[in-house]
């Protein structure tokens, strides 16, 4: 006997997981199908998470190594136990899963292990990956696809995860290499870049495009590129990576500068190949029951995320857009929402990014050069950590708070972070944002001293050209 959902999301990702349970929340029987044997996704399983986890772990190194002895702590004998970081990460990874998993059940969501095609637009086979799992038929009156995302692969190269990786092997070394290269200074290719830096490794980012951080204030761009040069990061922008090789246990990149076309062989213990991701649609039948996709592969969706097929709906990266695993938990809980017949709206604007570097960097809305286009008039207020008392207490000044603001209304529009916790610092505006505040509204109200917190009053005071400790 078939059984039958009110809503069947295919893909336990954030955006699958969050989209079950909120649907569980509100009273629609649902089903959650998914290949991998544990919930989570890319970003929990081999992305965001065990990245973070790496990313704290060879930071914890690097202030032992470099500036404990300034705060009066003598280290000795100093060194890295890798395969106890591995642990560590590989345990992380774990709880979560497993958390996700209890959150599942006690929701009371259908979990079904395998792969999900569209038979029709009510039905879904649940084909299994596994010999000793069974296949299953659902029925559905709604179908939500979150498949996600995977890695875009560089044409000509193949990926062979020892010598030539992506971010799922560069998590997964068992040793640090003495040379990397990383192709693709976006936010995954930099966080790992900085990862195998910390921990001894020569990495050297090879970008095509003249500048690192592509879609961020140019600003902030430059900014960050002195300050991971300083690091000890090396990069060749401007450079175009032609096919690559292995040789005697080790790759070989063939690059062409693309100012004087001079070609140059990189030879490396690992190559990382980080040039983005790519909509996952393979197997699921859209073509078959008419589901419309782009020439890039997106699934097309309106407004209400309805695909051109009644009653079956997408989110996530498999839609396009900033491929954030935030921006996919929030489309799962407003399509849900809608599905149940509730209303539901995203501000795509107050949407933030973060890259988890050391400093990290984070925006929200619009930038400077965006503004420019399209020809809005606005107002910056600026302030730098080094003036901020606290980050200068715990020796972590680089970087800058940037707030723009409108130029009648005052209404904040975009910021732009560079510093300690800028993660953490940017939901003050994203809140801001959110109720429309101005940048009066942020400079009038009290942050607690000492505090990270201060240099983004300091910035929005700076847009009238007040702020007091600079």
């Amino acid at each position: 006997m078939v059984e039958t959902f009110d809503l069947v999301i295919i893909g336990g990702g954030p955006a699958g997981y969050v989209g079950a349970i909120r649907a569980a929340q509100l009273g629609l029987k649902t089903a959650l199908v998914e290949k991998r044997t544990t919930l989570g996704g890319t970003c929990l399983n081999v992305g965001c998470i065990p990245s973070k986890a790496m990313l704290q772990s060879s930071h914890h190194f690097e202030v032992a190594k470099n500036e404990f002895s300034n705060h009066g702590i003598i280290t000795k004998g100093l060194k890295i136990d890798l395969p106890a970081m591995l642990r560590r990460k590989n345990q992380v990874v774990s709880d979560l899963t497993k958390g996700i998993d209890f959150l599942i059940k006690k929701n009371k969501v259908a979990h079904f292990f395998g792969e999900g095609k569209l038979i029709t637009k009510n039905k879904i086979e649940v084909q299994a990956v596994e010999e000793s799992q069974p296949s299953n038929a659902l029925s559905a009156k709604n179908i939500l696809i979150a498949t996600g995302s995977r890695v875009t692969p560089l044409p000509g190269i193949e990926i062979d995860e020892k010598f030539i990786v992506s971010s799922t092997g560069a998590l997964a070394l068992d040793r640090v290499p003495k040379k990397m290269v990383v192709v693709g200074a976006g936010v995954i290719g930099l966080e790992l870049g900085s990862v195998w830096r910390r921990l001894g490794s020569e990495v050297v980012v090879v970008e095509y495009l003249d500048g690192i951080l592509p879609g961020m204030d140019q600003e902030i761009s430059n900014s960050m590129l002195r300050i991971l040069k300083k690091q000890g990061l090396k990069f060749r922008l401007g450079t175009k990576v032609n096919k690559a090789k292995i040789n005697k246990n080790r790759a070989v990149l063939n690059t062409m500068n693309l100012k004087n076309n001079e070609e140059e062989d990189i030879v490396c213990d690992i190559a990382l190949i980080a040039v983005g991701r790519s909509p996952f649609t393979d197997g699921l039948g859209l073509h078959d029951i008419g589901v419309n996709v782009d020439k890039s592969g997106f699934i097309e969706v309106d407004e209400k995320f309805n695909t051109s097929v009644n009653g079956i709906f997408a989110v996530g990266d498999v839609i396009g857009g900033a491929m954030l695993a935030h921006k996919a938990e929030e489309e799962a809980s407003v399509c849900v929402e809608m599905i149940a017949g509730q209303s539901g709206h995203i501000n795509y604007d107050s949407i933030p990014g973060i890259v988890y570097t050391h400093p990290e960097v984070a925006s929200v809305g619009k930038t400077e050069d965006e503004l420019k286009r399209a020809g809005v008039k606005f107002n910056i207020g600026k302030f730098p950590f080094t003036a901020n008392s606290r980050a200068r207490c715990n020796s972590d000044s680089d970087g800058f708070v940037k707030i723009i603001a409108e130029d009648i209304t005052d209404d904040i529009i975009g910021c732009h972070i560079i510093g300690p916790s800028a993660g953490d610092l940017i939901q003050e505006i994203v809140v801001a944002m959110e109720l429309s505040a101005s940048a009066e509204d942020i400079a009038r109200i009290c942050h607690g001293h000492p505090g990270l917190p201060e240099a983004i009053k300091e910035a929005a005071l700076g847009v009238e050209g007040r702020a007091v400790h600079i």
